[in-house]
């Protein structure tokens, strides 16, 4: 859903990619910690078939976070409804069910929540991970570009706990994939209020379906290696990966295991809660001295 990356000269990856090994020197070996989503070992310790029986379904799952997190929840035994806008690639893995959705149609959730009723006859988790990037500050923020971003960001999310929250019993989870945009003042403007305002939706949704069991729960991802990244420009990667104490951009497969966690019965007292994942960037930064080195 994010942009191509803007063209000429260095790309935020290759940014990325560089500034990253100019780091390397504070890291040693392993310790850099760059988990691999090819093998199961980047899950630690956590027990292979800790969601088994689940049933999960998760948004924007064709590439990137999404495409991990499946993978995650599949080794930890999730049966897994995996959903997209955009066509997936390659074979349909075990356990693991494929469909179109788009997250602001809500005739499209109804028919989602109708099919697993028939397939299933309940859900065990949501992960909203489903997300658009909207780049423009303030003066330049168009009202077509800020209700895109809203709908996807924020609408899309509501109606999937919408939908599928009659389907969940006691003991189920929400897991919206926030931001860490949504911890302090950023210069793109859409993108920002929409992650804040689904830090909103987040807590008032576990306040309201606690009595019920089920827990909603935040996960606010930093710079994360992803098609989302594109279009970033490279001052912006660049600036913002000086501020990152571990001295690296985030990869999918840091972010995945924490979404097994919170859907797992190990989270059962987590509700409401906001769990940052960002190398250390927003433990100091100003963001406002990224903001200025992309002006």
């Amino acid at each position: 859903m994010a942009s191509s990356s803007e063209s000429g000269g260095e790309t935020a990856s290759e940014t990325a990619v560089r500034l990253t090994g100019e780091s390397a020197g504070r890291q040693s070996g392993e310790s850099a910690g760059r988990p691999s989503c090819e093998s199961a070992s980047w899950l630690g310790s956590a027990p292979a078939r800790r969601l088994a029986d689940k049933i999960v379904v998760i948004t924007g799952a064709a590439r990137g976070q999404g495409a991990a997190e499946v993978e995650a929840l599949t080794v930890a035994g999730a049966t897994v409804v995996a959903t997209d806008v955009l066509p997936f690639s390659g074979a349909t893995p075990d356990a693991v069910t494929r469909r179109t959705l788009d997250v602001t149609d809500a005739e499209g959730w109804k028919r989602l929540a109708q099919w697993l009723t028939v397939e299933y006859g309940r859900v065990d988790a949501l992960v909203n991970n489903a997300g658009v990037a909207a780049r423009e500050r303030l003066p330049n923020v168009s009202l077509e570009t800020w209700q895109r971003t809203f709908d996807i960001n924020v609408t899309g999310p509501l109606l999937g706990i919408q939908a599928l929250v009659p389907l969940m019993r006691a003991g189920s989870s929400i897991v919206n994939i926030c931001s860490v945009a949504a911890l302090a003042g950023h210069a793109a403007a859409a993108y920002t209020a929409s992650k804040w305002a689904l830090r909103g939706l987040t807590r008032s949704a576990s306040l309201e379906l606690g009595e019920r069991g089920i827990r909603v729960n935040a996960v606010m991802p930093g710079l994360i290696d992803t098609p989302l990244m594109a279009s970033a420009s490279p001052a912006f990667t660049g600036a913002a990966l000086t501020e990152i104490p571990l001295g690296r951009i985030g990869q999918p497969a840091d972010i995945a295991p924490t979404i097994v966690f919170l859907i797992s019965d190990d989270s059962a007292y987590y509700n409401g809660a906001e769990l940052v994942i960002d190398g250390g960037l927003t433990a100091h930064v100003s963001h406002k001295r990224i903001a200025d080195a992309t002006r």
